[in-house]
């Protein structure tokens, strides 16, 4: 439940910002390495729960369309926390937190645009379709050991390009998320199931994105590489 009643907090946006320091706090505290301290995390619950209530008190309709996109990503990993503090510490994967009849992300938790909504609604029916970035997929945060790591810092519309663009190239190479084995390229599943929003183009868009020697070994391998992918791991993606 979100503490506190509307009437205590303040107007979230300004007509062209949202107001994420309370949040921006919570990440630069209680996570590093894309790892989450969901221990801290729960310490300071009333202080997320009064983030979350400023997100819904957002008119996102007044934002610009980077500051919209930075909010709902926001709200898409802000929530997902909120999810798995709900049931700490007794959870080992989000996967726990759903059901026979309903996966954790099609639960209507997120309290956004005058509206009770999933998270699945927040990716499928507004981040993905909206923006069309497959950026997207490197930003938000599944809390799952093989999701792309959370940024410990909150997405701002101002230098969201940028933020995108460092949350994806990290990823892309880091060697936890890919391997190269002669003309075998193994990625992430994430790759698989979304493979429309990277043009059925796997190849192409981690040659984009690769830095270095690896950048250097795919264009060695140009036109001659299959694609593989790599089991998910749906462990917590909690601090040790």
């Amino acid at each position: 439940m979100i503490a506190g009643a509307a009437g205590l907090h303040p107007l979230a946006s300004t007509g062209t910002t949202v107001d994420n320091s309370l949040y921006g706090e919570l990440l630069k505290k209680y996570v590093r390495d894309g790892k989450v301290d969901y221990a801290g995390f729960k310490t300071e619950e009333a202080k997320l729960d009064r983030y979350l209530k400023i997100l819904e008190n957002v008119d996102s309709e007044k934002l610009s369309r980077n500051e919209q996109f930075a909010f709902y990503t926001n709200a898409y990993n802000a929530w997902t926390i909120q999810l798995i503090l709900g049931a700490y510490p007794g959870v080992t994967s989000i996967k726990d937190l759903g059901s026979l009849l309903k996966s954790p992300w099609k639960k209507k938790i997120v309290r956004i645009d005058r509206k009770v909504i999933s998270l699945d609604h927040v990716e499928h029916e507004i981040l993905r379709p909206r923006y069309k970035d497959p950026r997207v997929h490197f930003a938000i945060n599944c809390a799952a050991k093989s999701c792309p790591p959370l940024r410990p810092e909150p997405f701002d519309g101002n230098i969201l390009d940028r933020q995108l663009d460092e949350s994806t190239r990290s990823f892309i190479n880091d060697p936890q998320s890919y391997r190269l084995d002669d003309g075998e390229l193994y990625v992430s599943r994430i790759f698989k199931w979304f493979s429309e929003d990277f043009n059925d183009d796997v190849f192409a868009f981690f040659l984009k994105y690769a830095t270095g020697n690896l950048k250097k070994k795919l264009g060695a391998k140009s036109g001659r590489i299959n694609i593989k992918y790599l089991e998910y791991d749906w462990s917590l993606n909690e601090m040790q």
